[in-house]
């Protein structure tokens, strides 16, 4: 029974889902036609789609907060615990680059999962995935909080953390409400920007460096290159793991599976192309930040204790001034990250309101930009509880962060886990070879690997919160009454 709900693979690179073909009038309606289900409209090619992933990972923000840790636990090295990371993602994502070139959906994982083990596990998949994607924007927005009260500090203005995190939200959302096309430039566009002031400091510190204009006399130093003798390999593991955690998003391009161009082939390559850039922007940062603290002692416990490295860095090799301009930077990006996770959260509860896991009303679609709209509103809901609940709690902002992102990573590692699995088992069933699912699986170790190496630092709290999430994911996934056709 299960077998005759997989799929139908159309070899022209249609949108594929569990259920049946997305197509009908809802591209254009506001709605869903009478025995059609909603469909939406292909807007976006490659780079767009690159573009999504890219924005919900976030490079420079990661860089303005991860790197200290990774400096904390291997000193020096910490360049190196980034490029072991970037191998280990690149394994995690082997089942992800897989399915995604066999199904296109804007379920993502739901469908690729659905269409290789059943529906209900693709359902449990969906519901780990939604578990961090509703939750993700908001860590972004409260990235936006942090930076932004920290701006309107350095301008004497001692503002209320709610009023800029409602701010936030209202850029978030009312970027969001504009469609895919407009979001995917404005993602571009975040990040670019960003991306080339960061670079800019970078060329800033390597040339003081050369020149040996550097505030202490610091120099280059092939050293972050070679662990310290003597660094236990624990401590390298950690490093590792907290660097892993910066790729995270690299498979936010599977839920464009329904509005990209070619997305068979264009959404495994623009999960490729995010996680190699990616990983060249963060060595390459990474190693500009351990030259510029300074390899020798000193240098590498400034580096490991401090919380805004980028900014302490343009503070010390060109003027207060222009930490400000990364604390902005570190700002916008976070908004680029806030409104691609939006798109991704909207796409997966379209795709579940289509199949009638959930509520149909969250299959409608815009009859303006052919985006989900009900979608839209019930992720912005979210956010607006969210940020309120943390408010009325007299959380601070920084707290919200650690919280929400716990939360949502902890997911996440659960649904890379799944999804490799998944990918394994499908590759061993089609019967290309016995070697291919050997990668799929190793990254399905790795993702479990992170996974409890990430839960030892949890607070008991959070663990009880995060279990009964995906108690309640396996009660939707078992209880659930699909549409007609998906069980």
């Amino acid at each position: 029974m299960r077998r005759a709900v997989l799929l139908q693979l159309s070899r022209k690179g249609g949108a594929h889902r569990i259920g049946g073909p997305a197509t009908g009038s809802g591209a254009s309606g506001g709605g869903r036609a009478t025995g059609q289900p909603a469909a939406l409209r292909r807007v976006v090619g490659s780079w767009g789609t690159a573009a999504l992933s890219i924005g919900v990972m976030a490079p420079t923000l990661a860089m303005a907060v991860v790197g200290p840790e990774p400096a904390r636990l291997v000193g020096r090295a910490a360049p190196l615990a980034f490029g072991a990371a970037a191998l280990l993602v690149l394994l995690v994502s082997a089942g992800f680059v897989r399915l995604s070139g066999e199904f296109a959906s804007a379920g993502s994982v739901y469908a690729f999962v659905g269409g290789s083990i059943g529906p209900r596990m693709g359902a449990f998949t969906g519901a780990t995935m939604l578990g961090t994607y509703l939750v993700f924007p908001w860590v972004s927005v409260a990235g936006v909080t942090v930076f932004g009260t920290e701006l309107l500090r350095l301008a004497g203005l001692d503002v209320d953390w709610f009023a800029v995190a409602l701010a936030g939200w209202l850029v978030v959302g009312g970027l969001a409400v504009g469609g895919l096309r407009p979001a995917v430039r404005a993602l571009i566009a975040f990040e670019a920007v960003a991306v080339l002031v960061v670079l800019g400091l970078m060329v800033v510190v390597v040339r003081a460096l050369a020149s040996g204009a550097a505030p202490r006399g610091q120099r280059f130093d092939a050293g972050v290159f070679v662990l310290p003798a003597g660094l236990p390999s624990g401590a390298f593991v950690l490093a590792v793991v907290a660097a892993f955690l910066a790729f995270c998003g690299f498979a936010s391009a599977g839920s464009r599976g329904e509005e990209a161009d070619r997305p068979r082939a264009a959404v495994p390559r623009a999960m490729l192309v995010t996680i190699g850039l990616g990983a060249v922007f963060y060595v390459a940062c990474v190693t500009v930040q351990a030259w510029g603290f300074g390899t020798d002692t000193a240098g590498v416990a400034a580096f490991g204790a401090s919380t805004a490295p980028l900014g302490a860095l343009a503070s010390a090799y060109v003027g207060p001034w222009f930490a400000a301009v990364l604390d902005a930077m570190a700002l916008v990006s976070a908004v680029g990250a806030g409104l691609g996770c939006v798109l991704v959260a909207v796409r997966l509860l379209f795709a579940l309101g289509r199949d009638r896991w959930l509520p149909p009303a969250l299959a409608r679609v815009s009859r303006r930009t052919g985006a989900p709209s009900v979608a839209l509103v019930v992720e912005l809901a979210v956010g607006l509880v969210l940020i309120v609940g943390f408010r009325l709690a007299a959380v601070a902002p920084d707290r919200m962060f650690f919280v929400l992102a716990t939360f949502g990573v902890l997911n996440l590692l659960v649904m890379y886990t799944a999804t490799d699995i998944a990918a394994a088992r499908h590759l061993r069933r089609s019967g290309v070879g016995r070697a291919a699912p050997v990668l799929p699986l190793v990254g399905a170790v790795v993702a479990v690997g992170v996974l409890l190496e990430s839960i030892w630092s949890v607070p008991p709290g959070l663990l009880l919160v995060l279990g009964g999430w995906l108690t309640l994911a396996a009660g939707f996934a078992l209880v659930g009454r699909p549409r007609s056709g998906t069980t």
